[in-house]
């Protein structure tokens, strides 16, 4: 469904109004800054050096890291899902689950164990978030990851319900390697790039830091106020 402009020209006539000037409706160009920051950390920087990063980060936001290979994910998630204490889990409706080769950890020896595995479903509405809420841990692939804030980024849609990552107590991001890029300046660029193609935007694009954090005037930091108490990332080697 594509969205409607209303009343366009009337808000921007009142700014207009306020800086003193016409309206310009056409004709306007993003500048070109000769001076362009964003783009300079970290661009020269391998997929290896960025881990390296996004590794020291996780240190301070709270954040369990581990770095694996495709072969050894199963057993390095495994052992993830065991220190969060096990209990019920949920994901997204990611075929990537299939292709990393994580559906049988998933769909027969956690359940094997007495764990019960929730997959999100788009036909079931609200039943999602009920399971969301009961599981212990929930676990997702990142689209992208964001090296200088170790930030997850999700892009919501019909499958891939957001509160996967939100309403179970603990939460897991799988992450493949490629997909790590320096700072929200690449995030921002590859989004640009699919509006610029025309293509659907995810109704919701959410950044995650790790657990939430929360403090008060006085700097108190409490950590798990509004979200996921413990968060793991699992660096994947994915070529």
């Amino acid at each position: 469904m594509t969205g409607t402009i209303q009343n366009r020209e009337i808000f921007l006539e009142k700014i207009a109004n306020r800086l003193g000037r016409e309206p310009r409706l056409s004709g306007v160009k993003r500048p070109i800054y000769k001076y362009q920051p964003q783009l300079e950390v970290m661009k020269d920087a391998s997929q290896d050096e960025l881990v390296v990063v996004l590794k020291e980060i996780c240190s301070r936001i709270h954040t369990d890291f581990y770095a694996t290979s495709l072969q050894n994910l199963p057993s390095t998630l495994k052992s993830v899902l065991h220190s969060f204490g096990g209990g019920a889990t949920m994901i997204t409706k990611d075929e990537r689950f299939a292709q990393y080769g994580i559906n049988k950890l998933l769909q027969h020896d956690l359940v094997y164990e007495g764990n019960p595995l929730y997959e999100w479903n788009p036909e079931k509405g609200d039943e999602n978030i009920a399971l969301a809420e009961k599981a212990n841990i929930g676990i997702t692939f990142s689209e992208m990851t964001l090296a200088e804030s170790a930030t997850v980024v999700l892009f919501a849609n019909p499958q891939m319900g957001r509160s996967v990552s939100l309403l179970p107590k603990t939460y897991i991001a799988i992450i493949p390697k490629s997909t790590i890029v320096p700072r929200m300046t690449q995030a921002a660029q590859y989004i640009r790039e699919i509006v610029k193609l025309g293509q659907t935007v995810p109704s919701s694009i959410n950044f995650i830091s790790g657990p939430s954090n929360s403090a008060d005037i006085e700097m108190n930091l409490v950590v798990g106020v509004h979200g996921p108490v413990k968060a793991a990332y699992i660096v994947v080697e994915d070529k």
